[in-house]
């Protein structure tokens, strides 16, 4: 989804708030659910009377990774101006694997030296696997990273080991934070009619959402006589699967759409009966908890924090990832019972509203800004009185 570009939100709340926040993250707000998550946080914060003025900051850029270099660069150079002027109180630093650990390191380096406490927040879909890839310097360099902040923001259970026994993150400033979205409504009554089930997956086409296995389902005998069109929402291989869609005769039920706007996904979800994400790897799917919202009926599978958003059979169907014939049989149980869809996302909405709600999740990032802050001995008289700190 399409959000504001930096040059439209440099700056989300207002200037004379209590707490400064610059907010590192990839490739601005449409560039994949970092930046969709830190687009809802700042906006629900700047609903709030006393929020946070947060200045989002992109040290990576959204072209090409030959101008990384550039981005980061102004980066720390913002951080540093900001500092000097009393314009910041804190670093939040979104971190993935790959480059983004590398960039996220520099940035931490920049504000250990401008003496700017940082949260890191991590939202990887496999990083013991990046980490066991770095030598033993480039570890010692993220463990740093991780350590050196005032907190640490994990999606789930599975980063929360990851970030106790692999980067030796003391258990005291560890904080499992769930991904939330805004609500975007009761949804509509769905009921049976004389209309194909009309399927949704929204993401990044590619292998690791699992869209090759997704269209060899949709093709399979299981589903091929039974009524249903699919919207692909998404950036992505989209030219490939859309020939993979062809070359299996579905591509008449099948529609590519590319990278859409915030109106546009609601359109496709509100439309929609099933959503759809057979993800190999995920941290916690943004996706995932869109649907929930709709109250859509979902299949998906049992990986990164998705058991701890969902359990199998009252808010979805989980299926194995890569595997195509149970994909396709949960598809086609959905497709041909209605009564099961309808229960299934009525379940979803409300587990939504109950844990994935954005105005909470809002409130419970500002509490722990506002610990960080505390235990930096950096809270200065203007700010407002610390709220009592999230656990677990």
């Amino acid at each position: 989804m399409d959000g504001p570009t930096k040059q439209q939100a440099r700056r989300i709340g207002k200037a004379d708030r209590s707490l400064r926040i610059g907010i590192a993250f990839p490739g601005g707000f449409e560039f994949g659910g970092i930046g969709r998550m830190m687009l809802y946080a700042m906006e629900a914060f700047a609903a709030m009377a006393d929020g946070p003025c947060c200045t989002p900051q992109d040290a990576r850029g959204s072209g090409h990774i030959a101008m990384m270099p550039v981005h980061l660069l102004r980066s720390v150079g913002w951080l540093a101006w900001a500092r000097l002027r009393g314009q910041i109180d804190l670093v939040h630093l979104n971190v993935a694997g790959r480059g983004s650990t590398l960039r996220k390191i520099v940035l931490s380096e920049a504000a250990a030296l401008l003496r700017l406490p940082t949260i890191v927040h991590l939202h990887d879909y496999d990083y013991r696997t990046d980490f066991g890839r770095r030598g033993m310097v480039g570890r010692h360099f993220v463990r740093r990273l991780f350590q050196r902040a005032g907190r640490v923001i994990v999606l789930g259970h599975r980063d929360e080991v990851i970030a106790t026994e692999l980067l030796d993150v003391a258990p005291a400033r560890l904080v499992r934070l769930p991904n939330a979205v805004p609500d975007p409504g009761s949804p509509p009554l769905r009921q049976e009619q004389e209309r194909p089930a009309r399927l949704v997956f929204l993401g990044n086409l590619d292998d690791r959402k699992g869209v090759p296995e997704l269209l060899q389902a949709l093709a399979s005998p299981a589903l091929r006589t039974l009524p249903w069109t699919i919207d692909f929402a998404g950036g992505g291989e989209t030219a490939r699967f859309a020939a993979q869609a062809n070359e299996l005769g579905i591509s008449a039920r099948t529609s590519f759409h590319g990278w859409l706007d915030a109106a546009a996904v609601q359109a496709l979800c509100r439309n929609a009966d099933i959503f759809v994400l057979p993800s190999h790897a995920e941290g916690q799917a943004m996706a995932l908890l869109e649907a929930m919202a709709h109250g859509l009926a979902i299949v998906t599978t049992p990986v990164g924090a998705h058991l701890e958003a969902v359990t199998p059979g009252r808010e979805a169907l989980l299926v194995t990832p890569g595997d195509v014939a149970s994909l396709a049989d949960a598809i086609a149980t959905l497709v041909t019972r209605p009564e099961l869809r309808a229960r299934l996302g009525s379940a979803a909405r409300q587990r939504y509203l109950e844990a994935f709600a954005i105005a909470a999740y809002a409130e419970k990032l500002i509490a722990l800004y506002q610990a960080a802050l505390r235990d930096s001995e950096r809270v200065s008289p203007r700010q407002a009185p610390v709220i009592s700190e999230l656990k677990g």
